[in-house]
C-alpha cells in the first residue's frame, strides 16, 4: 500500500502541473477546449511515472508495467495529435461553451482544471495498480491487448473519415453517415471506451485489483454521459438530417443501420 500510495502522490503533483500549464495556454488561447489535447498527454505522463515508480520501487512486474505504459503512450500521443490538429485555429468546443454558460470564474477552474485532473488520475488508476503489484493472471493480458488494439483503430478509423469528410467543400452542413458512422453516430467515443477496458484486463493482477473496474466504468459515463456522445447529441439536434440519421444509427455500441420505418395508422 505504501509503495501504491508514493506513485499516486507523484502523479497527482504531476496532473495538477500538467493542468496548471494548460489552464495557462488556455488563456492564452481563449478556450477552453485545450485541455483536450491535454488529456491524452496527462494519461501518457500518469502511465510514465507508474512504470517508473515501480521500477525505482522494485515492485510490480516489469513486463506488465512497460506493455501499459506503452499502450498508453501509443493510445494518448494519436489522440493528442489528433485534437490538436482539430482544434487549431478554431473557437471555443460548444461542448465547453455550454457546459460553462453562466459559470463564475471558481465554477469554470472546478469544473473543467480540477475535474479534469481527478478524471485523468482515476483513469490512470488501473494503471498505477498494477505498476505496484504483481499476480498470476498474465493470462488475460493478449485479450486485453486485442480489445485495446480493436479501440485504437475503431477511434483512428473513425477520426479519419470524418476529417476526410469534412476536408470535401460539397459535404458543408450534410451529416457524416458513412464508414463507422453509420453504425455507431460516436465510433471514435467506442474505440476510446474499448482502449481503457483493454488497458485494465492487461493490468490486472489480483482479485483486489479488480475494483479498478471504477476506472473503464467512468470513462465510459464520460464518454457516453458527460462530456462525450450525448452532450454532442444535444449540440447537433436541429440540424438538417440529423433526426434521421440518429434515428437508424446506434448511439455508441456498433450495430447495423436501422432501415427507416413507414408509420401506419394501425401501429
Amino acid at each position: 500500500m505504501t509503495d501504491l500510495l508514493q506513485v499516486l502522490a507523484v502523479e497527482v503533483l504531476v496532473v495538477a502541473a500538467a493542468m496548471a500549464l494548460t489552464a495557462y495556454a488556455a488563456h492564452r488561447a481563449g478556450r477552453y477546449s485545450v485541455v483536450d489535447t491535454t488529456w491524452g498527454l496527462a494519461l501518457a505522463a500518469v502511465a510514465l511515472v507508474a512504470a517508473l515508480g515501480g521500477a525505482s520501487l522494485d515492485a510490480g512486474e516489469p513486463w506488465r508495467r512497460w506493455l501499459l505504459l506503452a499502450l498508453v503512450a501509443v493510445w494518448g500521443s494519436r489522440l493528442s495529435w489528433h485534437m490538436h490538429r482539430r482544434n487549431s485555429g478554431h473557437g471555443e468546443d460548444p461542448r465547453y461553451a455550454a457546459m460553462l454558460a453562466g459559470a463564475t470564474p471558481l465554477q469554470r477552474v472546478v469544473k473543467v482544471w480540477v475535474t479534469q485532473g481527478a478524471a485523468v488520475v482515476l483513469v490512470g488508476l488501473p494503471v498505477t495498480v498494477a505498476a505496484v503489484t504483481t499476480g498470476g493472471w498474465a493470462f488475460l493480458a493478449p485479450a486485453g491487448v486485442a480489445l485495446w488494439l480493436l479501440g485504437v483503430s475503431f477511434e483512428a478509423v473513425g477520426d479519419a473519415q470524418l476529417a476526410r469528410f469534412k476536408a470535401d467543400p460539397a459535404n458543408r452542413g450534410r451529416i457524416m453517415d458513412r464508414g463507422l458512422w453509420s453504425w455507431t453516430r460516436h465510433p471514435n467515443y467506442f474505440g476510446d471506451a474499448c482502449v481503457w477496458w483493454g488497458i485494465w484486463m492487461v493490468s490486472l493482477t489480483t482479485p483486489w485489483s479488480l475494483l479498478t473496474v471504477v476506472a473503464p466504468l467512468a470513462m465510459t459515463y464520460f464518454l457516453v454521459f458527460a462530456t462525450g456522445a450525448r452532450l454532442l447529441d444535444k449540440h447537433m439536434e436541429g440540424r438538417p438530417g440529423w433526426a434521421e440519421y440518429a434515428a437508424r444509427t446506434s448511439m455508441f455500441v456498433p450495430l447495423p443501420p436501422r432501415r427507416a420505418r413507414r408509420d401506419h395508422p394501425e401501429d
